[in-house]
C-alpha cells in the first residue's frame, strides 16, 4: 500500500490539478471506484474522473475517464458544483457533471498513468445512499457530507471544499 501512496504523490502530488467528475446515478445508486493510495486507510470512494490533459476540453476529458475507468460511453450533462479537493499532496479542483450511460460494456478499468500491477483503483460497484454513509466519512468523497439522498447531489450548486463540509457535518450532528 505505500507503494500506492508512493506513485499517487509522485503522479499527482505538490501541484494544482485540475479534475472531472461524473455523477452517473441509476435506479437510485450511484457509480462509485474505490482507490488505494489515498488517505490513511487506503479506502477512498468517488465518482469517476480524472484529471484533464492539455489541449483537452472537460467533456472530451471526463469521457476518456469514463471509457478507461469503467467501459462505459456517457452523455455529459450540466456543470453541478465545483469542489476544492485538499489531502497534502495532492490538491485539485474538481468539476463535477451530471453524466447518463449510452453505451459500453461495466468493467473496471485502469489508470494509464499507472504501472499494470500499481493500479489504485481497486473497486467500482454501483452504491446507495445508505452504502456510502456506512463508511467513515474520511473514506468517502467529502460531497457526500452535503447531502442526506443521491438526489441531493443534483442541488449542491458553486463552490464546496473542506471546511463547508466540515461545517455541514456539524450542522447535521
Amino acid at each position: 500500500m505505500e507503494k500506492a501512496r508512493q506513485e499517487v504523490a509522485r503522479l499527482y502530488g505538490n501541484r494544482l490539478r485540475i479534475r472531472v467528475c461524473g455523477i452517473c446515478i441509476e435506479n437510485n445508486k450511484i457509480l462509485m471506484l474505490s482507490h488505494r493510495g489515498i488517505g490513511d486507510t487506503d479506502i477512498f470512494w468517488c465518482p469517476p474522473g480524472g484529471g484533464i490533459q492539455f489541449g483537452e476540453s472537460t467533456h472530451e476529458a471526463l469521457k476518456r475517464e469514463f471509457d478507461e475507468e469503467t467501459g462505459l460511453f456517457i452523455e455529459i450533462g450540466n456543470l453541478l458544483f465545483v469542489n476544492e479537493f485538499m489531502q497534502p499532496p495532492l490538491h485539485a479542483l474538481e468539476l463535477f457533471f451530471e453524466v447518463k450511460q449510452k453505451g459500453g460494456n461495466l468493467h473496471l478499468g485502469m489508470d494509464p498513468e499507472m504501472a499494470t500491477d500499481n493500479q489504485i483503483i481497486q473497486e467500482m460497484r454501483w452504491m446507495s445512499i445508505e452504502e456510502i454513509k456506512a463508511y467513515p466519512a474520511h473514506e468517502v468523497h467529502t460531497l457526500f457530507r452535503h447531502c442526506e439522498s443521491l438526489s441531493d447531489i443534483y442541488q449542491l450548486r458553486g463552490y464546496l471544499n473542506d471546511e463547508s463540509a466540515q461545517l455541514a457535518d456539524v450542522e447535521n450532528n
